[in-house]
């Protein structure tokens, strides 16, 4: 098994659902680059679990995660730009493994969330935030900007939000990131734990393919031209019809059973 230094990986729901926490609470679980590397690794490992319906990713302690470490930041300021663009990529690999991961991610916000871990949660697929988290894409007020993370933000709220978020590094609710797309349910603190496992309960109603298949449509059908996408579209119907889950899925209803997936 691997062996993470700045997160843990805990299983549960009969192996169906990996919990993955970053445990740097006395940095405000900041993006080292020790913690993105142990990150990328364990989405990587994950990838292959056709096992699991999803991934939790969450913070140690009060906050989800603040962003840019402030020891890294100081080495960057000495980094030549070659040495600032590696950087630079290697974080960008972890958002994108992240968002291409084949199930569902859930990110349980615990707490508040900047620059690089409000990337995180543009990542995402479901996000669950308690409402008393402060949130800000707050690159600009550190001279800098949010390049790496753009691509997931602008996915997920659009081109007009970015341009006063972004410009801004203000401080929004979460009840504004609902209302923009970022997050998609706000609760307390006390009812945090039942709203992911509410939601981990729908998921787990899914058949494991086929969650998989949805979470690829959602990604790419939208950067398709309309052709590629009737053609990409009919074949993975075609295929999850007459695939095991598909014939399963289907006599289930029929017979007005539960599918042979739900536990």
């Amino acid at each position: 098994m691997t062996k993470y230094t700045h997160i843990s990986v805990e299983r549960s729901h009969d192996d169906r659902i990996a919990t993955v926490t970053m445990r740097r609470a006395e940095a405000r679980n900041a993006l080292s680059a020790a913690l993105a590397a142990d990150l990328r690794e364990a989405f990587t490992d994950l990838r292959s679990d056709t096992r699991l319906r999803a991934v939790v990713l969450t913070g140690d302690g009060s906050v989800f995660s603040a962003g840019a470490d402030l020891n890294a930041m100081k080495a960057s300021a000495a980094f030549t730009q070659e040495q600032n663009l590696q950087d630079a990529l290697a974080m960008s690999d972890l958002f994108k493994t992240i968002n291409t991961f084949p199930c569902a991610v859930i990110g349980r916000v615990n707490g508040a969330a900047m620059g690089g871990g409000l990337g995180l949660v543009a990542a995402c697929d479901i996000v669950i935030a308690v409402d008393s988290a402060k949130l800000a894409f707050s690159e600009v007020r550190l001279g800098i900007a949010p390049a790496v993370i753009s691509p997931y933000v602008l996915r997920k709220i659009g081109e007009a939000q970015a341009r006063m978020l972004f410009l801004t590094g203000e401080f929004f609710s979460v009840a504004h990131a609902r209302d923009i797309g970022l997050v998609h349910i706000v609760t307390t603190a006390a009812e945090l734990e039942q709203a992911v496992e509410d939601k981990i309960s729908e998921l787990l109603k899914g058949a494991p393919l086929a969650i998989r298949a949805c979470k690829a449509l959602a990604l790419n059908v939208g950067q398709m031209d309309s052709e590629t996408a009737r053609s990409y579209n009919a074949e993975t119907i075609a295929r999850l019809r007459v695939s095991p889950e598909g014939q399963e899925g289907l006599q289930a209803f029929l017979e007005k059973r539960k599918p042979d997936w739900i536990i």
